[in-house]
């Protein structure tokens, strides 16, 4: 089963995370399974020196998993980031949707995150036309071939999501 995925996509510090915040806080107020995948540019570790975990990871595991009774973490190594279509079918087939924050190369649908103070300009509809955008959350009014809607609604976010996504709500 392919899990329905939405792409929310923006230059750094434009509030993807706080948008996605609100906009999961209200699927889940709905019923919603909702799975989300952070993309990050740069190198992160939630493995901490000192911690079993770490060592375990440190002594060459390639795949470590650490369980308690309500939640899992999995640090598998890798040479080459894999898909994201890949993550989804092998992490998220439990879910309504998933939501990613990043992954703007990606061809699934996208959201762009906008607002006035942060830039002028938008990434999807900028120097390139990403025929992958089907709207726009921004803090202004945007003349564009896309549905804008109110970054500070997050309900009508929701509804945009579920609509576009063909989930009945």
């Amino acid at each position: 089963m392919i899990t329905r995925t939405v792409c929310f996509v923006a230059k750094s510090g434009t509030g993807k995370t706080t948008l996605l915040e609100k906009v999961i806080a209200e699927l889940k107020d709905r019923g919603y399974r909702v799975g989300v995948i952070k993309h990050d540019a740069h190198r992160f570790d939630i493995d901490h020196p000192g911690k079993d975990s770490h060592r375990l990871t440190a002594a060459g595991a390639d795949t470590m998993l650490i369980s308690s009774p309500e939640k899992l973490a999995l640090i598998r190594q890798h040479a080459e980031p894999p898909p994201i279509e890949e993550l989804i079918a092998t992490y998220f087939s439990d879910v309504d949707l998933v939501l990613t924050e990043g992954f703007k190369k990606s061809s699934f649908p996208k959201i762009e995150v906008h607002r006035r103070e942060r830039s002028s300009t938008l990434i999807c509809r900028g120097e390139e036309h990403d025929p992958a955008l089907i709207a726009v959350a921004s803090d202004e009014p945007l003349e564009l071939d896309v549905p804008v809607l109110d970054i500070n609604n997050p309900a009508q976010v929701a509804d945009f999501l579920l609509q576009a996504l063909a989930i009945s709500d």
